[in-house]
């Protein structure tokens, strides 16, 4: 579905926001027309089953011309938005780092069959992107990384994340790497802590960030930093860092894509103030898209008091998202053998024990 004739005509926001439900409310209609809004994040409550969803994202994409980006976190295990009709279950990606641990290629071959599904899965629906993959590396202490991380290899974590990355451009889908650079190292969970990680740069540059200068880091189409504070460099943490987004990720590494800050509602980003300095923060330091999920207040707080000016290659960025091919709905998907031999490998991981 594309914009309708009576769509708002703006270039895309800043802003990423959320909805409540499974269908748009005239309220929602009325904040995603905001100039500031860009994009719309959908979580497991957005979704009841196919047909649905396709047609929450077809109303979303109708509002604005050119349409909103609609994002997801869509990883596989733990975090995986939507389950049942419609989609495969995605194995956690520590399995593909003990499929790696017994067979290289076996592995290789899964990480791109799981992108594949994913993105191709979430396009016939409709979604542009998904937040993943992760980056991080798995230390073994981290509350909320856990088994969502490849494994503790960052030259295994790279050669998988670009595995995964192949799978999902082949089906039309950007990437995007989190969280830079590096929340693996620390036991806190950023959304209800502010994680301190005590470790000097050249440790996190040689262990952590590796992944990032890989062949993975030119498939990048987004990044997304993450809300911890590395106190032996900088004093504010990573996504409201001019010296880590700017000096370390547009600099030392040349990423060119869409920086985000991760949800500014969450614990450790309360550290640099209400949710307007915590917007400014970020944007400043050199995120192109804030997101605020959860608090619809907030929400409009921040569309209602802040002002930026947001450069034309902003604009840019953030249009070069969009999905690149969409099926036109779920059973087309069906027809196309690519997507139905990976489904087979992705439902054989799965079914393996442990």
């Amino acid at each position: 579905m594309n914009p309708s004739p009576n769509a708002r005509v703006l270039p895309l926001g800043p802003v990423m926001v959320d909805v409540a439900g499974v269908a748009l409310t005239d309220a929602e209609r009325e904040r995603l027309c905001d100039p500031l809004v860009g994009g719309v994040i959908l979580f497991a409550r957005n979704f009841t089953g196919s047909e649905q969803l396709q047609a929450l994202t077809a109303e979303i994409r109708a509002v604005r011309d050119p349409a909103l980006i609609v994002a997801v976190d869509h990883e596989g295990g733990r975090v995986q938005r939507f389950r049942g009709d419609g989609f495969t279950r995605l194995p956690p990606m520590r399995a593909l780092g003990r499929l790696w641990d017994d067979d290289h290629v076996a592995a290789l071959d899964a990480a791109r069959s799981t992108g594949l599904v994913l993105a191709a899965e979430l396009i016939a629906h409709g979604v542009d992107l998904s937040f993943t993959p992760v980056l991080d590396l798995d230390y073994g202490v981290s509350r909320v990384i856990g088994d969502r991380a490849f494994h503790r290899d960052p030259q295994v974590v790279a050669k998988l994340a670009a595995a995964l990355a192949t799978g999902m451009a082949e089906a039309g889908m950007g990437c995007v790497g989190k969280h830079f650079p590096g929340h693996g190292f620390i036991e806190a969970d950023s959304h209800v802590d502010i994680p301190v990680d005590e470790r000097s740069f050249e440790e996190v540059w040689d262990a952590d960030i590796a992944p990032y200068r890989h062949k993975i880091g030119r498939q990048l189409a987004g990044v997304m930093p993450a809300h911890v504070r590395f106190a032996a460099i900088d004093p504010q943490p990573a996504g409201f860092s001019p010296f880590w987004l700017q000096e370390v990720l547009r600099g030392r590494l040349a990423f060119g894509g869409v920086i985000f800050s991760d949800d500014l509602t969450m614990e450790g980003a309360t550290v640099v103030g209400d949710i307007v300095a915590r917007a400014r923060a970020a944007f400043s330091a050199g995120c192109d898209m804030v997101l605020v999920c959860n608090r619809p207040d907030m929400a409009d707080d921040l569309l209602d008091r802040w002002a930026p000016r947001v450069p034309d290659e902003v604009h840019a960025r953030l249009l070069r998202l969009k999905a690149r091919r969409r099926q036109g709905d779920v059973f087309e998907l069906e027809l196309n053998p690519a997507y139905r031999d990976a489904r087979m490998r992705v439902e054989a991981l799965c079914a393996q024990p442990g």
